[in-house]
């Protein structure tokens, strides 16, 4: 199964969610009529109800609506809130935000892992949290690849190793890339909807039940009060009981595919499994000890919460299944202790091989690469890794020198068009970022063009440290650098439309939804960004319209090479916010023809893979690296 039917699924196993939500509320609302006629008719009040029938058509309505409102509001409510981004998933267990990992080598093992499988798959570094808990366990949580982050335990960390650490990390990863996360927000959304029942029951039953016992006038209405609390709170509590049933049969199908996919990412199966041994090994186990566990419960790589003598509630397979699965002549036998020190350099042996030139210019590789990890794809990305400068790694990670690092990619080789970026920025922005940008210029280390998109995905999740208006002043900064030639070339655009697409997922909550079902209702904008991209490939011997109908030829529509003059840099960006919204399977043969045009002259240089990962990235598909630095 690939990216793209991967987020197929997802969208037609969030509409069999909301199908399934709906026929819950149903039945609470029907329970709720029962449980008020119920009262009407043991309180002998059938006599005030109008038109002599048990139960008034208007009450029901009345209760109908409730229900529903309560529901639905409340569930709304709660998927805005968790819209904002993964880092609210992570504050709910009291996640630590990993800045710097220091002398710790757990922690920079850490982190060396997830930028190699973040850079592997074409997705920004996600931000890794923390927990201060014993158990072995983990998670990834937000909205899009682009607000993702990391959840892992200090037991992990601790007691995990290489191998089988980077195991827990790809799985979770498949997460990400399979729209796994967004379904399970969805998912709280709704459980938390149908508890409101219970919440309002409580409330209800307690204050009738306080106003009667102190002697209230009307202790017959007040037990009623009472009463319907009490119903609500059984409402409430049965319709949670299912909501939990339907999240749990919805998250243990997507656990298996998760395991599938870390061993396709890693091609090592051994370290999924022992990780998986070493948790049945470890006394503490998985359970976290925190109160937002269980709301949690569905988005951990195993069983957050225990379930006493029944399974029927758990959202994760067993041990025992999930092992036989990846080994199926397994002995039954668990992993205890600590395991061995190995070698945490991200340029490990199996990277060896995955050299600047093993590359291929076939559209239909390089679009397959999309949320398919390989072993080939995560031996480049350790080998980008370790081919970065360490200064220059380490500024992507600090809120102040990262800023620094994206406006050294900005400045202008021309002296005098330099001076004036330099100037305005000694004026414009913080002394701190002016005097980190000081100190990468004077460096020995110079940011490469096939260094500056890793760079960049490093420093996104750096960037969602920033407040509000740090992260606006920044891309008003960076937008007055690359306008100050009074020019955008189109690789300064692919730079600014990555960052600012990324941080704009974090701070505005700008997410997209399917619009267009078909590559026809978005021939104009397809037109656009294949006529521009033909015109930037205007090479000798490849004319625009030869790269133009190289590109066309994997389409199965009719389209056009527009006039030069007739585009604009603003045009693409309108256009790629449309095709954003175009229906997951129709992306592919997009995907392909903007490949084949840019490569029409059998070639590919960094700025051209610069902007032909930034189109994937603003279509919500992740590309990783073709090569290596």
């Amino acid at each position: 199964m690939d990216f793209f039917q991967s987020q197929d699924i997802a969208r037609r196993n969030t509409k069999l969610l909301v199908v399934l939500f709906s026929l819950a509320v149903l039945s609470l609302i029907l329970l709720s009529n029962l449980m008020i006629f119920a009262l009407i008719n043991i309180s002998g009040e059938r006599a005030n109800i109008s038109n002599g029938y048990y139960y008034d058509v208007k009450l029901m309505a009345t209760v109908s609506l409730g229900v529903i409102s309560l529901i639905v509001g409340a569930s709304l409510i709660r998927i805005l809130s968790l819209r904002r981004g993964g880092s609210v998933v992570a504050e709910m267990l009291d996640g630590e935000l990993l800045v710097d990992a220091g002398a710790d080598r757990n922690k920079q093992r850490l982190m060396n892992v997830v930028e190699e499988m973040a850079i592997a798959s074409g997705t920004p570094v996600p931000p890794v949290y923390l927990i201060r808990d014993k158990a072995i366990n983990a998670f990834a949580a937000g909205y899009s690849p682009g607000d993702a982050v990391i959840g892992i335990t200090k037991g992990a960390i601790e007691n995990l190793s290489r191998d089988e650490l980077q195991g827990v990390i790809a799985h979770e990863f498949s997460h990400i890339l399979n729209g796994d996360m967004r379904l399970n927000i969805r998912i709280m959304g709704m459980l938390y909807g149908i508890l409101i029942l219970t919440v309002i029951g409580r409330i209800l039953a307690r204050s009738g039940a306080y106003r009667a016992g102190v002697g209230s006038r009307s202790k017959n209405s007040d037990g009623r009060i009472a009463a319907v609390g009490l119903g609500l709170m059984f409402v409430g509590y049965l319709g949670y009981f299912f909501g939990k049933a339907i999240k749990s049969a919805v998250s243990r199908q997507r656990e298996y595919l998760a395991d599938a996919s870390a061993v396709q990412f890693t091609r090592n199966r051994k370290g999924i499994a022992d990780a998986l041994k070493r948790i049945g090994g470890h006394s503490p186990g998985t359970v976290l000890q925190h109160p937002s566990s269980e709301e949690l419960s569905h988005t951990f790589f195993c069983e957050g919460i225990s379930f006493g003598l029944t399974r029927l509630m758990a959202t994760h397979p067993t041990l025992e299944k999930r092992i036989a699965r990846l080994e199926p002549d397994w002995d039954g036998g668990y992993l205890n202790g600590t395991p061995p020190a190995n070698d945490d350099n991200p340029l490990s042996e199996s990277a060896a091989g995955f050299g600047a030139n093993h590359f291929a210019l076939n559209a239909d590789q390089i679009v397959g690469t999309i949320g398919n990890l390989t072993e080939s794809q995560v031996g480049i990305a350790k080998q980008i890794i370790a081919s970065l400068p360490q200064q220059l790694r380490k500024a992507a990670r600090d809120p102040f020198t990262a800023r620094a690092l994206i406006y050294l990619m900005h400045l202008d080789t021309d002296v005098e068009v330099r001076n004036k970026q330099l100037t305005y920025l000694q004026e414009s922005a913080d002394k701190g970022i002016y005097k980190a940008l000081e100190t990468l210029i004077n460096s020995d280390n110079k940011v490469k063009p096939n260094m500056r998109l890793p760079l960049i995905e490093i420093a996104l999740p750096t960037f969602q440290q920033l407040s509000y208006q740090q992260y606006k002043l920044f891309l008003k900064n960076l937008n007055i650098l690359i306008k100050a030639d009074d020019r955008i070339s189109l690789s300064e655009w692919a730079r600014y439309t990555m960052i600012s697409k990324n941080l704009s997922k974090a701070f505005d909550g700008q997410h997209t939804h399917v619009r267009f079902k078909s590559l026809k209702a978005v021939r104009s904008d397809i037109e656009t960004v294949l006529s521009i991209l033909a015109y930037a490939n205007d090479r000798t011997e490849v004319s625009p319209e030869i790269s133009f109908a190289a590109g066309s030829q994997a389409l199965n529509i009719d389209i056009a090479l527009a006039g030069k003059e007739q585009l604009s840099l603003l045009r693409m960006t309108r256009a790629l916010d449309n095709l954003s919204a175009l229906h997951p399977l129709r992306k592919p043969q997009l995907l392909k023809a903007c490949v084949r045009t840019i490569v029409a002259d059998n070639s590919l240089g960094a700025e051209e893979e610069e902007l032909l990962r930034t189109i994937s990235d603003s279509l919500d598909c992740p590309m990783p690296p073709i090569r290596a630095i």
